[in-house]
């Protein structure tokens, strides 16, 4: 129960997915501001962070198997404890991207990590 995603429906008060695939506690998640093509169209992504050491970034139209996963420094990191999406904005325009995404997370142990 405690290493899973669980997305709600907050008006209906009901669950609306389960995401499945962390081996230990859930500790943060984020909604991610980019949007992926998928074979049912486009749908948009969460990411989640845990105390097994990785991040992993869920479709929110499926409950299948993590999208992605980057897996932490097992010595320096220790646990994802928190996870924040930056947009920069772009200083020259690149097939109509008009912003820079990076991730910024925090570990158990202290570092805050910058992936791009």
């Amino acid at each position: 129960m405690y290493n899973t995603v669980r997305l709600w429906d907050i008006r209906s008060n009901k669950q609306i997915q389960v995401f499945n695939g962390h081996t230990d506690c859930v500790l943060s998640a984020e909604y991610s501001p980019f949007v992926i093509k998928n074979r049912i169209g486009y749908s948009n992504v969460i990411c989640s962070g845990s105390w097994d050491n990785t991040i992993r970034f869920w479709d929110i139209r499926s409950n299948k198997k993590a999208l992605y996963m980057i897996k932490g420094d097992e010595k320096i990191d220790d646990g994802i404890i928190c996870l924040k999406f930056i947009e920069l904005k772009k200083k020259n325009k690149t097939n109509d991207v008009k912003y820079d995404l990076t991730l910024c997370y925090g570990s158990c142990k202290g570092p805050i990590r910058i992936w791009r």
